[in-house]
């Protein structure tokens, strides 16, 4: 059973499959996760105190796996490790803040983290979050993410691809990847909006050609 905080749960319902609380305590928030379990198809965004649940729409899921079929193309053409964590529940109870990303990976900090349960901050955080808009959130996340100290973010929003690096505790937008400086950021869209005239796989083959030319060939 949940419980409850002496400070009333605000509720506040928005038309884009989303639920706001407000006032809910991180006692409360644990809870909820842990009554719920992991088999849930929603994800949380929770700031010292406000929590957002959302059900991830199709508009959103699309994009978001082929961008992640995109970074896997690349660490495999430049033969290199990656973890992929999906949405995993990034938090820290000293900052009262979490998020679930729609995805998340280690890269440069792979190796750190190999087989190992992820438990900030005594653990890097992911290299690399990415996050498919298709709605606003009602939370502040970019806030979350650098209070976490993750030091890339991906945005998709509106057929773009916006990239954000973390300098001095906030993010800004770049036009080059720190985990792949090489990587044509401004075609990334062109290869999502083509999945939807020659199919997904088809745009991931045609994505890790266009790596590979952009790759210098092996001595």
């Amino acid at each position: 059973m949940v419980t409850t905080t002496s400070t009333p749960v605000e509720q506040q319902t928005t038309p884009e499959n989303r639920v706001i609380l407000k006032g809910v305590s991180w006692s409360t928030f644990k809870a909820l996760l842990a009554d719920v379990g992991d088999d849930r198809a929603w994800r949380i965004a929770y700031d010292r105190g406000l929590l957002e649940i959302r059900m991830p729409l199709e508009e959103h899921e699309e994009p978001k796996r082929l961008i992640e079929s995109f970074v896997e193309a690349i660490v495999d053409e430049l033969e290199i490790e990656l973890r992929s964590l999906g949405s995993l529940t990034l938090e820290r109870e000293d900052l009262t803040r979490a998020v679930e990303p729609d995805s998340c990976f280690y890269i440069q900090n792979e190796s750190l983290v190999r087989g190992r349960n992820i438990n900030l901050p005594n653990d890097p955080p992911p290299d690399l979050a990415i996050e498919s808009d298709y709605t606003n959130s009602s939370v502040n996340k970019d806030s979350i993410y650098a209070a976490l100290g993750v030091p890339e973010l991906w945005r998709y929003r509106r057929e773009s691809l916006q990239v954000y690096h973390l300098v001095d505790g906030k993010y800004e937008m770049c036009d080059r990847s720190l985990a792949f400086p090489f990587l044509p950021v401004a075609e990334i869209s062109g290869f999502i909006e083509q999945s939807r005239t020659i199919g997904q796989r088809a745009s991931v083959r045609l994505f890790r050609q266009r790596i590979r030319a952009i790759l210098p060939s092996p001595s």
